[in-house]
């Protein structure tokens, strides 16, 4: 029964924190709600992947309407607290300052669970909590490949649009010079 109950608590912590893609568009802003229990461990982290200079605004909104955390032209971010009331959580990724390019978000929205009263200590605990340890180190290195991964296709466009433009200045160097070259036999046939 313990195991059950084990696993059960593992798969639970590991459904709570996945990775998510949003395109917002220009002008538009989009929002993602989590409703918790005060006291619980909320974290967000994003990474702008593709659009315009890869910045969007970012603002975390509390069940009172005040305004926990706000950032303007951010490309990558995290961002961990605790709820200090009961209530729904609001994540805002703003693309007003665009006047036409959409922007791709990947984020990841984590809640930890709530606090509870119960403090028993035991082997079942124990092993409760060696499975949470477990799925925090397994999430965090998940985050950290999909973190990884953006990385590479942002580093990997911007070595594209490299090549491209370097491949494009050599062949307008060649042009210039077959153009100069053309031009220097007529001028010294014309000489002589």
């Amino acid at each position: 029964m313990r195991y059950i109950a084990a696993i059960f608590v593992f798969f639970k912590l590991v459904n709570l924190s996945q990775a998510y893609f949003v395109t917002v568009d220009a002008h538009a802003e989009e929002c993602f709600f989590d409703k918790v229990e005060q006291g619980t461990k909320l974290g967000l982290m994003f990474e702008t992947s593709e659009g315009g200079f890869l910045d969007i605004d970012v603002k975390i909104v509390g069940p009172d309407g005040g305004i926990i955390y706000q950032g303007e032209r951010e490309s990558t971010g995290k961002y961990t607290f605790s709820a200090h009331k009961s209530g729904v959580y609001t994540y805002c990724f703003s693309n007003q300052m665009s006047t036409m390019t959409p922007k791709v978000v990947m984020f990841n929205m984590e809640i930890g669970e709530a606090p509870s009263a119960d403090k028993d200590e035991g082997d079942h605990n124990k092993m409760e909590v060696m499975i949470k340890e477990l799925t925090t180190a397994l999430t965090g290195v998940k985050h950290e490949q999909e973190y990884m991964t953006v990385r590479d296709r942002i580093h990997h466009g911007i070595n594209e649009a490299t090549n491209s433009r370097v491949v494009l200045w050599s062949i307008f160097e060649a042009v210039v010079l077959i153009a100069m070259t053309i031009g220097q036999v007529y001028y010294l046939k014309r000489f002589f």
